[in-house]
C-alpha cells in the first residue's frame, strides 16, 4: 500500500458495515479517507473509534448517492478541499425486500439509483478527477453473487431480492464496459469488482442470517489486496465466499 500513502480515497455507503470496515483499513494503511454517506453521526462515531492521530484522515461528508445533485456536491467538496480522488469504493447500496411484482414502485426505483445510477455518477467523477491529474487510480465496485446468478432465499420462503440482482448484473456489465473504456482512454486507472458471498451488513433480508456468513472486515481485505497489487496487476473480478456456503 506504499503508493497509495497521503493519496485520498472515497468510500461510499460507508456509515457501517463493508463501508465502514474498508474506511478504517484504508484509514490505518496511511491513506486519506473521505467517507460519503447520509448518516454523519455514525461516520463521525467510527472516526472517535479509531486513535486520535487519524482522526484527521478520516472526512465524513453528507451524501445520498441515489441523489445526483447531493454526488455532485460531495465531489465538489472532495476537488475543492483536497485536490480529487485517486481510490474510488463505490459501496453504497440498498435494498427493500419483497417482489417485483408488488413493491412499490418508489422503493424498486430507489435501489436501481442507488445500486446502478449512483455507481455510475460517481465514477464518472471520480474518473474525471483522475483523468484532470494523469493519476492512476482505482475504482473499486462492490458486486454480489446476485450479479452472476439468482440466488433463491432459504427454505420455502418467496423471493424477495427483486431489483437488487438485477441491478448486481449491471454492474457486472458495467465492469467490463468500463474496463474497456478505460482502456481506450489510455489510462492507467484500474477497476475491480468485489462479489461477496452473505455478509453480515444491515441489508440483509431476514432468513438469509441463518447461512454461513461473511464479517464485512473480510470483505475490506479483499479490497486492500487488490488496491494493493503492483502498477501492472488488475484483479478484475473477486469473489469472496464463506465456507459452507450453499450457493
Amino acid at each position: 500500500m506504499e503508493r497509495w500513502q497521503d493519496r485520498v480515497a472515497v468510500v461510499t455507503g460507508a456509515s457501517s458495515g463493508i463501508g465502514a470496515a474498508v474506511a478504517r483499513q484504508l484509514v490505518s494503511s496511511g491513506v486519506i479517507v473521505v467517507g460519503l454517506a447520509r448518516r454523519v453521526d455514525r461516520m463521525e462515531a467510527i472516526k472517535e473509534q479509531l486513535p486520535s492521530e487519524l482522526h484527521s484522515r478520516l472526512h465524513a461528508i453528507h451524501c445520498d448517492v441515489g441523489d445526483l445533485d447531493s454526488i455532485t456536491a460531495a465531489f465538489d467538496w472532495i476537488e475543492d478541499q483536497l485536490g480529487g480522488c485517486d481510490i474510488l469504493v463505490n459501496n453504497a447500496g440498498c435494498l427493500f425486500p419483497g417482489q417485483l411484482l408488488t413493491l412499490e414502485m418508489e422503493h424498486l426505483q430507489k435501489v436501481l439509483n442507488v445500486n446502478l445510477m449512483g455507481v455510475l455518477h460517481c465514477t464518472r467523477r471520480a474518473f474525471r478527477s483522475m483523468q484532470l491529474r494523469e493519476v492512476a487510480g482505482h475504482v473499486v465496485l462492490i458486486n454480489s453473487l446476485t450479479g452472476r446468478h439468482i440466488i433463491y432465499p432459504p427454505g420455502e420462503e418467496l423471493q424477495v431480492l427483486n431489483m437488487y440482482p438485477l441491478t448486481k448484473h449491471g454492474i457486472t456489465a458495467m465492469l467490463e464496459v468500463l474496463r474497456q473504456e478505460l482502456r481506450g482512454f489510455n489510462t492507467k486507472i484500474k477497476i475491480t469488482s468485489i462479489s461477496p458471498g452473505v455478509t453480515d451488513t444491515e441489508i440483509l433480508p431476514s432468513g438469509y442470517d441463518s447461512l454461513p456468513m461473511l464479517r464485512p472486515d473480510d470483505i475490506a481485505a479483499g479490497i486492500m489486496y487488490a488496491l494493493a497489487t503492483p502498477p501492472h496487476v488488475q484483479v478484475h473480478e473477486l469473489t469472496i465466499k464463506p465456507l459452507g456456503e450453499p450457493f
